[in-house]
């Protein structure tokens, strides 16, 4: 079960994301945009380490995703273009 914090949106409505696991940890944290994935965002796993990294537009992944190991290490990039 994951919990849910209030939603902030700027003038370009622009909303903040974040959902948390059970253990209060955060899940992942990114923003939308017209109710898709856009901009910046990061997952994680539940004992709180990074999982992935990387951006979205309008629900699209762009750019160079990173995946890392529990360690912190870099395990891949993945190229969106």
């Amino acid at each position: 079960m994951t919990t849910k914090q209030p939603r902030t949106t700027d003038d370009a409505g622009i909303t903040a994301a974040v959902d948390h696991y059970p253990n209060g940890n955060v899940r992942f944290r990114g923003f939308h945009l017209d109710g898709e994935m856009h901009g910046e965002w990061t997952f994680f796993r539940a004992d709180g380490s990074i999982m992935r990294t990387g951006t979205f537009h309008r629900g699209r992944q762009t750019g160079t995703w990173r995946t890392f190991a529990r360690d912190g290490a870099l395990v891949k990039e993945t190229d969106f273009g």
